[in-house]
């Protein structure tokens, strides 16, 4: 007889965050919404460190599920720091609220899903009575807002990420900085001023991407080149001794050692 099969652990489940009542809610997006306005003020007045400590007041308020308002408040702080020149800061701020908008985005999309509409989908007016009519197409109008807003908070950060980025040296964050501008330059929320930032950024970014490249690699090789220099030491030899030759014929290279003189 067969021993009894001992079950798989299962996966624990997430933690959701806690949802709070309508009333409790409307209570804790009042106080968020209020230091919020005095952090806006603040940032107005150039007092850009009192605004981020008004805006993560604005957080503290604010319920944990509410991705849209959290995206706008850790995008204010990331064009915060970004005025301090505190460019690592801005950087993960920016993150936090395009992270924030993802999830938003990802949790519509269900709910769509489960209510059997495509994004591209033609939506029928089903209401049987003029005023169900009219809240209908009310309710449709606020999606299509709430889709421009999410939007426009996605391009501002995006740009606020891309010059805390192109700002930093290192091939890293000029790669991404770059990335993010690409990314920005598709979506239609751009303005002229901005555009032009953009371009003049894609231009521009390639060469500083190369040099960081070719810099940062050259650096490696010297690393390398010293940790080699020091296993073959006791054994009488350098990496000068070695070299890499070119096989015209294939293309390949191979390794060939010769004792300098």
């Amino acid at each position: 007889m067969s021993s009894p099969t001992t079950p798989l652990p299962s996966e624990p489940s997430p933690v959701l965050a806690p949802r709070f009542t309508p009333q409790e809610e409307a209570s804790l997006l009042a106080a968020s919404h209020t230091q919020k306005s005095t952090a806006n003020a603040l940032f107005s007045q150039s007092s850009y460190s009192q605004a981020i400590s008004s805006y993560d007041a604005a957080l503290a308020s604010c319920p944990s599920y509410l991705d849209y308002e959290i995206a706008v408040l850790k995008s204010n702080i990331s064009a915060c720091h970004l005025k301090l020149s505190e460019w690592k800061e801005a950087i993960d701020s920016a993150t936090a609220a395009l992270d924030a908008l993802q999830r938003l985005e990802t949790e519509e999309k269900t709910e769509k899903e489960k209510e059997g509409n495509a994004d591209d989908a033609v939506i029928e007016i089903s209401a049987e009575s003029e005023e169900a009519e009219k809240e209908e197409i009310k309710k449709l109008e606020t999606s299509d807002k709430r889709r421009e807003n999410i939007q426009r908070i996605r391009t501002k950060t995006l740009m606020r990420r891309a010059q805390a980025k192109s700002s930093l040296s290192g091939w890293a964050n000029l790669q991404g900085a770059e990335d993010d501008y690409k990314a920005v330059n598709n979506l239609k929320t751009l303005g002229p001023i901005d555009q032009r930032i953009v371009q003049k950024a894609l231009r521009e970014l390639p060469a500083r991407i190369q040099e960081a490249r070719d810099r940062e690699m050259g650096d490696m090789m010297g690393k390398l080149k010293e940790l080699g220099n020091g296993i073959l030491k006791p054994f009488g030899m350098s990496t000068e001794d070695f070299r890499m030759v070119k096989d015209e014929k294939t293309g390949g290279y191979s390794m060939s050692f010769g004792k300098g003189g």
